[in-house]
């Protein structure tokens, strides 16, 4: 009997054991949720890997069966990798410029394995930013937008990425300080930086730098390579002050809205362009925008992603607040009217320009039609001073990644002379594509 009642006891412990041990193991994980892991879980699906696929044709020398000099002509593929965000639910992607080129196949892939073909929309080579979009099925989990205005020295970082390949790898730090210029051979190439000790490396590029809340505060971009644990990440203020223009639906789409709005969340309405669609509509300056065609608008990035996509005779609503009272605005969307961009190219930069032939495409590497061929120069023009040749892609002006002769029309639009113009180029050089941009001063 008492052995009996020695096994009941041990089958009651071992059931009670058996039961406080999930609840001890969940206690303790609990306990060890910290704000790192916490920051980490709310960015980890808004982060991505940027592959960058090109094809490029490399010249070898040789020596042929009747001992004459031969040149064989060897296609390779040249790859790069980084990484990016999204930042708005329809596909929307923030990164670093260096990380996307002309012609490139993107190729996005997410946490969970999700791969998508990514386009360029549009990019500002001066601060390293860009801007690319994929076709998703559903919409994208956005990352949460910090401040970059309330930055302490000191406070704690996470980076996300994918250094060396190696998909969401989180490194942390702290600030180690604020608005730093960064220099190579010489040159100013970054200013008013984010300086940490988070570990940053190649593939790094483009990620996001969050702080202690999974917040977006900087987009990190360099290494000290002659250095330990010194990386520098560019402002969340930069990016929001380059979205507007990147995300113009006038430059991209050639539809008139006619009013801009600022940093306000929501947004107001910072200009209205008098007689546009905006200002016919009784669009006032100082208006608060809530919502386009019906959908809440949480900050200005909305604002104009509605707007994309969007066709001239389209009719596009507006809740407004004005004086702190409702109102309501119809806008009809009117087609910009775009010059002739050969002939702007002509007098502003004096180069001669046509849309991209089918060779042409495959010969610089292009995936279908992007940029225009340059067919000839103007001597001593500022095309020519600026070193760009007859038979150089144009493959961005300032912030806009160039679709043809048209979309050049647009951009050279309302340029003055002595306007700087940063201009893309790519040639070939010895069998090779070779990407660059020059700084053209129009006439």
């Amino acid at each position: 009997m008492a052995v009996l009642r020695l096994i009941g006891y041990g089958l009651v412990w071992l059931l009670a054991l058996a039961v406080a041990a999930p609840a001890d193991e969940e206690s303790d994980r609990q306990q060890r949720r910290t704000p790192i892991v916490e920051a980490y879980e709310r960015a980890r699906d808004c982060v991505v890997n940027i592959s960058a696929t090109e094809k490029v044709d490399v010249l070898r020398g040789g020596i042929d069966r009747f001992g004459f000099p031969d040149v064989f002509r060897f296609p390779t593929e040249r790859r790069s990798v980084g990484s990016g965000f999204v930042i708005h639910e329809d596909g929307y992607i923030a990164t670093n410029a260096h990380v996307v080129s002309a012609g490139a196949q993107l190729t996005v892939v997410f946490a969970d394995g999700a791969q998508y073909e990514a386009r360029v929309i549009g990019r500002d080579t001066a601060r390293d930013l860009a801007v690319i979009r994929i076709e998703a099925p559903r919409p994208l989990q956005p990352i949460r937008l910090g401040r970059g205005d309330d930055l302490m020295i000191g406070e704690q970082t996470l980076a996300i990425g994918n250094p060396v390949g190696l998909q969401n790898t989180v490194t942390t730090g702290v600030i180690s300080a604020l608005h730093r210029e960064l220099e190579v051979e010489g040159r100013i190439v970054y200013r008013d930086v984010i300086q940490t000790d988070a570990s940053i490396n190649p593939g790094n590029s483009g990620g996001p730098l969050l702080n202690i809340l999974g917040e977006l505060i900087g987009i990190n971009t360099a290494v000290r390579t002659d250095a330990q644990n010194i990386g520098f990440a560019i402002p969340v203020g930069q990016l929001g002050e380059i979205l507007p223009d990147i995300l113009d639906s006038e430059k991209l789409n050639g539809v008139q809205v006619g009013m801009r709005v600022g940093e306000d969340s929501p947004p107001r309405v910072t200009e209205v362009r008098p007689g546009g669609p905006a200002d016919q509509a009784g669009v006032r300056t100082g208006d608060v925008v809530h919502a386009v065609g019906g959908k809440p608008l949480k900050r200005s990035l909305d604002f104009y992603v509605a707007l994309l996509g969007r066709e001239a005779g389209d009719v596009v609503s507006l809740d407004l607040v004005r004086n702190g009272k409702a109102a309501h605005a119809r806008l009809t969307l009117t087609a910009v009217v775009r010059p002739d961009g050969n002939a702007l190219a002509v007098a502003h930069l004096g180069v001669t320009i046509a849309d991209v032939k089918e060779n042409a495409a495959r010969r610089f590497g292009l995936r279908g039609r992007l940029g225009v061929i340059v067919m000839a120069v103007e001597p001593k023009s500022p095309a020519d001073r600026a070193d760009i040749q007859p038979g150089d892609l144009l493959v961005s002006m300032g912030k806009h990644w160039l679709i043809d002769v048209n979309h050049v029309g647009a951009l050279l639009a309302g340029i003055e002379a002595g306007d700087p113009i940063d201009v893309g180029v790519r040639r070939t050089v010895r069998g090779r594509l070779v990407d660059g941009e020059v700084r053209v001063h129009a006439r």
